[in-house]
Parts: structure tokens; C-alpha cells; sequence
């Protein structure tokens, strides 16, 4: 009876163990992040969803290995990312887990990334985790601008300091569709034909724009930007420009509207631009 009842899990044990060397012999670099993403590198991270293996940051592993940054790799690959980090390991497969969780084992388990490359050349792997930049749909265009309009009727109802010049509280700006319009057709104009500047291709100046859609006006004030993938890293930039600040804290002005466009060709990143305005009374 004795052996009978032990019989089975000494096989069992056998069968465990040797699937566990198995695994570990045979472990590479990808199962090894997504090992330690899945168990929260031993259960002192909350665990992380499974990288997806992406071709583009293998060939950017592979460039990182020749020089420069993570970074830089992923751009000159072809991958536009929102994150890039970058891992190097020295040592055999058969140690990868182990090598990962002493090294980099935070890294690898960010639930912000969402993407992996390896490139393996001798006894160094190069790892390239990242998460890929996504375009705001069109649809958010309308959640934007309410959370920009929040942002800036915040530093205006509490005052600042645009460089060395001190502003005082100001009223409150309101939304201007019309005002949106006009920013959002600057915004795709610059898109679309890769230029960055307050005058448009047709030398019309942002007064003329505004006036072209017959918006009456005594003031208006434009800022642009380039690069920023959201509303509130938009307004910081501008109020920590001097120019820029200066006309958000501006107290004539009445009503704002606000717009982005997708860049094309080689200018991907998202084109900006914020009208202010007095409205003739």
C-alpha cells in the first residue's frame, strides 16, 4: 500500500523537476521579462500584462548595440514611441531570469510598456521594451480643449509670474468654437505642409485668419506648439515660455480656443495651437 500511494508522486516530483530545469535551460530573453511581468518579479510588483514582440525594436535592439541610445534606435527603426528603455545582459540563457530580476527587474515589469526587441550577439543580449505612440482620435479633440481650458483658467484665477514680469489674477476665458475652428485649421495646415510659424503659407497673419471667418475682434494672441502629446504638457510649455505665458495670463483677453493636428512625412508629432481673443462689444 506503501508503495502503491508513493509511487505516483515520486513520479510526479520527477516529472516537475525535470519540466522545471527544462524551462530554465531553455529560457531566452522574452520569456524571461515576461516570467518576472507576469509574477511581479516575485511578487513585489503588482504583475504586468505580457510584452508584445514587435520586429521594428528588434532591429532597434540591434542598432542600440552599435551605439547611441535605446531611443534614438527606435526612431531610426522606424518605431514612433511613447516610452523607449533599454536593458543589457551579459550571461548565458540558461541564466536570464536570474540576470533580469538582480538587474532590471523593475524595468522590464513597467506596465507602461507594452512592447519588446531582443538582439543577442555572443554572451550580451540588448532588450528594447517600449510603448508606441498613439495619435488622440479626433474624437477627444472636445475633452482636450475642456481640460486646456481648465488648465489655463486655473494659473489666470491664481496669478504668475511669466519670466520676470508678475501677472496679477485675471478673469476667466470661455471656449470659442469659432475661435476653435480658426486654431484647428492653422494646426492642419502646419500638418500638412511641414512648417512651424504664426504666418501661414499664405502670409496671412492669425488676426487675419480670425477675422477671415468674420469673428470680431479688438486683440488676438496665438501660441503654437509642437511635440506635445497632451493638454496639460501643452499649457505647461507655454507658461513656462515667457511669450507664451504672457498672452495666456493676458487680462483682455475674452474667449480662447484651442486645436491640434497630426504632423505627416517625417514630422509625426502633434502641431498645437491656442487662439486668444477680445471680442468687439
Amino acid at each position: 500500500m506503501n508503495r502503491l500511494s508513493h509511487s505516483p508522486l515520486w513520479r510526479l516530483a520527477i516529472l516537475f523537476g525535470g519540466l522545471s530545469a527544462g524551462l530554465t535551460t531553455h529560457a531566452d530573453a522574452l520569456s524571461a521579462v515576461q516570467v518576472l511581468r507576469e509574477g511581479g518579479c516575485g511578487g513585489t510588483l503588482p504583475p504586468a500584462r505580457p510584452l508584445h514582440h514587435n520586429a521594428l525594436l528588434d532591429r532597434a535592439a540591434e542598432k542600440w548595440a552599435a551605439g547611441g541610445t535605446p531611443a534614438a534606435a527606435a526612431a531610426r527603426s522606424g518605431y514612433e514611441a511613447e516610452i523607449t528603455t533599454g536593458v543589457l545582459i551579459t550571461g548565458p540563457d540558461s541564466s536570464m531570469v536570474q540576470l533580469l530580476r538582480q538587474s532590471s527587474c523593475r524595468t522590464v515589469s513597467n506596465s507602461a510598456l507594452s512592447e519588446i526587441g531582443v538582439y543577442h550577439r555572443g554572451s550580451q543580449t540588448w532588450l528594447v521594451l517600449a510603448s508606441a505612440y498613439v495619435v488622440p482620435a479626433s474624437a477627444q479633440a472636445p475633452v482636450l480643449a475642456t481640460r486646456a481650458l481648465q488648465l489655463v483658467n486655473e494659473v489666470r484665477a491664481r496669478g504668475t509670474h511669466c519670466g520676470e514680469r508678475s501677472f496679477a489674477p485675471a478673469p476667466p476665458v470661455t471656449l470659442s468654437l469659432t475661435l476653435a475652428g480658426v486654431a484647428f485649421g492653422h494646426a492642419a495646415d502646419m500638418a500638412q505642409h511641414n512648417y512651424f510659424e504664426h504666418e501661414d503659407l499664405t502670409g496671412r497673419s492669425p488676426a487675419d485668419r480670425v477675422r477671415a471667418v468674420g469673428y470680431r475682434e479688438t486683440l488676438v494672441g496665438e501660441n503654437i506648439a509642437y511635440g506635445p502629446k497632451s493638454a496639460d504638457e501643452v499649457v505647461q510649455g507655454w507658461l513656462d515660455s515667457t511669450g507664451h505665458c504672457e498672452n495666456i495670463m493676458d487680462p483682455r483677453f475674452a474667449e480662447m480656443g484651442i486645436a491640434f493636428a497630426a504632423g505627416h512625412a517625417s514630422r509625426r508629432g502633434l502641431y498645437w495651437v491656442q487662439l486668444l481673443a477680445a471680442p468687439r462689444v
